[in-house]
């Protein structure tokens, strides 16, 4: 029996217990990603504010390329997920070369012109000259890494796909621990190494994605977790590439709005100066670690669903899909307590010495905290869309959500009322909620499992194997 066929079968069964088991590994691996963030913001913080405002600026646009190159991620997850629920393992081979080739391409392209544009970028979001060089080596370094990031997302969502979640979760252990060991070497240098300051913290991120993509490729090219990639499967399938590119682009688009909703949000937090921008840098990290358990879910629900309808189980589906959206909500909700609770803390954690940011990111998080549960329900519908193949329609409620509903409140209420910058931190109240509702009215309708959304590759799986064997 091969190692992919070994695997166990999550469209049987209890929907809960696959749910969980999908869900909990893939909400550590999110925290440890965002670990690398965390650790960065650890050290640089004893650096002082403006280390800190000029590292908040990098955030929202490496985020914004990263979600440009995700979208196939996503195309490959769904497409890997659904002709793994059909048993089509061929396919599920030939779709992990082909996608991954694509990521690939698209990586070395965004590297080139993020790289040369850096400068371009930090003065069109209108970062000041106290941070303007430290905000552009970091950032030019960090995007040095964006085609070890993009390989390490798709050897995430591919091994999501085929519901091996353990196994990257090993992995980002073992570079977060190895991050923390090198951010303070570089940063503050040691013996030989120079203190690079806030590059350093980029440097230490740089080497540690290099290593766990490197990893990733090896368990791929052994073929004992799900997937069996072959030198020969990587011979170009431009059928294959349009499917995944019509299902991976409406993804990009919905990623990349709401990485340029942070970037704008980001901009009118600048207005109001270096102070406001790094408390809006730590308060909207904290709420992005608070998001966290919420996007495990939607991811186990994205790849359950699709498994499912592979397998001709809608029923189980939409089952699937009705958990998710359960336990997101309920489950954020205690995160929301923990967060409100926990709000001093957290932001000594990523700053020390400036009692003015401090006080006013603990009154952000403690406004925006109790929110989260509205975005985990969002967060399930939006998941089960794209189980389902519809990334259109998540992509749409994406969009209304970030554009229509937090950018624009968010501008009136700071420069058109009372309450100033504050009136940024109520925008994700306000946004977070009008979002959950429309989600879930989108999602009561029905439609989305109205058609057949049984991927059409499922019958091009003898084409897949002939492919392989082909010199």
């Amino acid at each position: 029996m091969s190692p992919t066929a070994a695997r166990p079968n999550l469209t049987q069964g209890s929907i809960l217990k696959a749910l969980l088991t999908l869900a909990l590994p893939i909400v550590f691996g999110n925290l440890l990603q965002t670990g690398y963030q965390l650790v960065d913001a650890f050290w640089v913080g004893r650096l002082g504010a403006s280390a800190v405002a000029a590292v908040a600026v990098s955030f929202p646009v490496n985020f914004l390329l990263i979600a440009l190159g995700s979208g196939f991620s996503v195309a490959g997850s769904v497409l890997v997920a659904q002709n793994y629920g059909a048993r089509n393992l061929p396919m599920v081979n030939h779709i992990a070369a082909q996608t991954l080739m694509l990521e690939t391409g698209l990586a070395l392209l965004l590297t080139a012109v993020a790289h040369w544009g850096s400068p371009l970028i930090l003065r069109l979001i209108g970062v000041g000259p106290d941070i303007f060089e430290q905000a552009n080596q970091f950032q030019r370094i960090l995007f040095l890494g964006l085609g070890f990031n993009f390989g390490f997302l798709m050897f995430q969502a591919l091994m999501r796909g085929v519901g091996e979640v353990r196994i990257p979760l090993y992995i980002n252990i073992g570079t977060l621990a190895l991050n923390f060991l090198l951010d303070p070497l570089f940063i503050y240098g040691w013996g030989p190494v120079p203190p690079f300051g806030v590059a350093g913290a980029a440097v230490a991120t740089l080497v540690t994605q290099a290593l766990s993509v490197v990893v990733g490729m090896v368990v791929l090219l052994r073929g004992r977790s799900g997937i069996q990639l072959t030198f020969k499967g990587f011979k170009p399938d431009f059928a294959l590439m349009r499917r995944a590119v019509k299902l991976g682009v409406p993804s990009s688009i919905e990623l990349s709005a709401r990485a340029l909703g942070l970037s704008m949000m980001t901009v009118l937090a600048a207005a109001f100066g270096t102070t406001v921008l790094a408390t809006y840098g730590i308060g909207s990290r904290i709420l992005a670690l608070g998001i966290i358990p919420a996007l495990g879910i939607s991811l186990a629900c994205s790849t359950l669903v699709a498994q499912n309808i592979g397998a001709r189980n809608l029923p189980r589906a939409v089952r699937t899909a009705n958990y998710a959206i359960a336990i997101s909500f309920g489950g954020l909700l205690v995160v929301g307590l923990l967060g409100y609770l926990a709000a001093g803390p957290l932001v000594c954690f990523f700053l020390k010495g400036d009692e003015a940011v401090s006080q006013d990111a603990i009154e952000f998080v403690r406004i925006a905290v109790f929110s989260l549960c509205f975005t985990g329900a969002q967060q399930s519908v939006s998941g089960a869309l794209r189980g389902s193949g519809n990334t259109l329609s998540a992509m749409m409620l994406t969009i209304i959500g970030v554009w229509v509903f937090q950018f624009t409140v968010a501008w009136y209420l700071s420069q058109h009322t009372a309450l100033g910058f504050h009136g940024l931190w109520w925008s994700f109240v306000v946004a977070n909620v009008l979002a959950a509702t429309l989600a879930l009215l989108w999602y009561l309708r029905g439609d989305w499992k109205g058609s057949d959304l049984a991927d059409p590759l499922q019958g091009r799986a003898n084409q897949a194997a002939q492919l392989e064997d082909k010199p």
